[in-house]
């Protein structure tokens, strides 16, 4: 770093302009008042004196050199630079006389004369990125690398088919594939009039299609947060099916008496294959979700551990179809193996292979035991959740205590802030043990 330059008692930066900035700035040597007569004041702001006129620099070499959303995000910072918010062409024309003859003052360089570049950052005549609508989930994706950083193969293959389904939904709404730039209120509204036909016929759930407006709007949040927009458009806010009529869904239980008559006679699981049974043994002694268990590594079921649980939380790793990421981070805990769960899990201690990274075991177990007799009418296998919090209700534990063992959010459960320790592994065996069903020898 070069030392300030003393000339009529103030400390000014002298430094030549680099070979990289040439093409846009004009002149061979920056001479730049640092407004002190302290030598160490100017040593102190000479540094972040120059950075800015690296920094604006850089925003003009993107401006020429750069693609479209290069070229976008330079004339946002550039504008910044010079104290300006901002502003596509259409909204400066509606600014005050003052505000654009400043706008336009500002855009000259030292010899008086327009820059190009920056006068297109000031006076908003930079055209927004072209990213078109069918471009967007491959974008998107690219945004969200770290955020999907957990996921694996499966994972990732449902969080692209439901932004791909809600993409297609949009462009079969308007009727071609726009610019995403270009997608406003009345996109969206024809995306709901689209959808609510098949609402009414019946071909999708109003859930399913409220699901689309938060695919596009959570996709068109990252598109503009990437631009750093000042003023993002949010055409999708406020929209969603309702209806007064529809009761509330509920997942129903299956019967404690069911699991111990049906499920736990002798021979009555013969129809599933070995993983298939024992996914489901888990999760009758766990409350888990069938995810949460046929996910499981060999690393997060501790059956050597003074107390033998399986650990559900995110799972990172080189090989994509090795990781592991759960629903959300209240869901990361410790679950205490007791009866047919443990006996269950002592025959897998190395996991679930067969249906790892897979979306097979959910209808696949349905279907069978359904076909056996052995499943309640309209009752499927994620039935058993429910069953085993119904039974901590019945022995008389509180509903916050019962949240944590099924890995539901404190906060919500409390409808507070939470506070405290978390239950500790003891704790969680104590309940586990007390609220455990008698199992039968032929399944230990």
């Amino acid at each position: 770093m070069s030392k300030p330059v003393l000339r009529g008692g103030t400390w000014y930066l002298r430094r030549r302009v680099p070979k990289r900035y040439k093409t846009v700035e004009p002149r061979r040597e920056i001479w730049e008042s640092l407004k002190t007569d302290s030598y160490r004041v100017a040593m102190q702001k000479s540094e972040g004196v120059w950075l800015a006129y690296i920094e604006a620099w850089e925003a003009k070499l993107a401006g020429r050199d750069g693609d479209a959303v290069q070229k976008f995000r330079a004339a946002q910072q550039l504008a910044d630079i010079r104290g300006f918010q901002f502003l596509a062409i259409d909204q400066i024309n509606l600014q005050p006389l003052d505000d654009i003859l400043n706008r336009v003052e500002a855009t000259r360089g030292v010899d008086g004369i327009p820059d190009e570049i920056t006068a297109a950052a000031l006076l908003g005549t930079v055209e927004e990125p072209g990213l078109l609508l069918s471009d967007l989930l491959a974008h998107v994706e690219d945004l969200a690398t770290y955020d999907n950083r957990f996921k694996n193969d499966e994972q990732m293959r449902v969080w692209r088919s439901s932004r791909k389904r809600a993409v297609n939904n949009l462009i079969q709404a308007i009727g071609k594939d726009l610019p995403v730039v270009a997608v406003g209120k009345a996109e969206a509204r024809a995306h709901k009039k689209f959808l609510s036909q098949r609402v009414q016929n019946g071909s999708i759930q109003i859930e399913t299609a409220n699901k689309d407006f938060n695919y596009l709007s959570g996709m068109l949040s990252r598109f503009y947060d990437d631009l750093d927009h000042e003023d993002p458009p949010k055409p999708y806010a406020g929209l969603a099916f309702s209806d007064r009529n529809t009761e509330p869904t509920q997942k129903l239980e299956v019967p404690v008496n069911w699991i111990l008559e049906k499920w736990f006679a002798p021979g009555a699981l013969d129809c599933l294959n070995d993983e298939a049974r024992d996914i489901l043994l888990i999760s009758i002694e766990t409350g888990s979700r069938q995810n949460e268990i046929f996910n499981l590594p060999a690393s997060a079921i501790r059956l050597d551990d003074p107390i033998p649980h399986i650990l559900v939380a995110n799972q990172m790793s080189e090989n994509r179809s090795d990781r592991r990421e759960i629903k959300n981070m209240p869901s990361r805990r410790q679950i205490p193996l007791v009866g047919v769960a443990l006996a269950a899990a002592r025959r897998h201690p190395n996991g679930f292979p067969r249906y790892r990274n897979s979306s097979a075991y959910s209808n696949g177990v349905n279907k069978t035991l359904r076909n056996n007799n052995l499943l309640p009418k309209g009752v499927t296998i994620g039935g058993v959740r429910h069953s085993w919090e119904s039974r901590m209700k019945k022995a008389g534990y509180a509903n916050d205590d019962r949240g944590e063992l099924m890995g539901h959010s404190r906060k919500r459960t409390r409808g507070r802030e939470a506070y405290g320790d978390i239950m500790s592994l003891e704790e969680r065996l104590a309940i586990a043990q007390e609220i455990s069903l008698p199992a039968p020898d032929h399944l230990l």
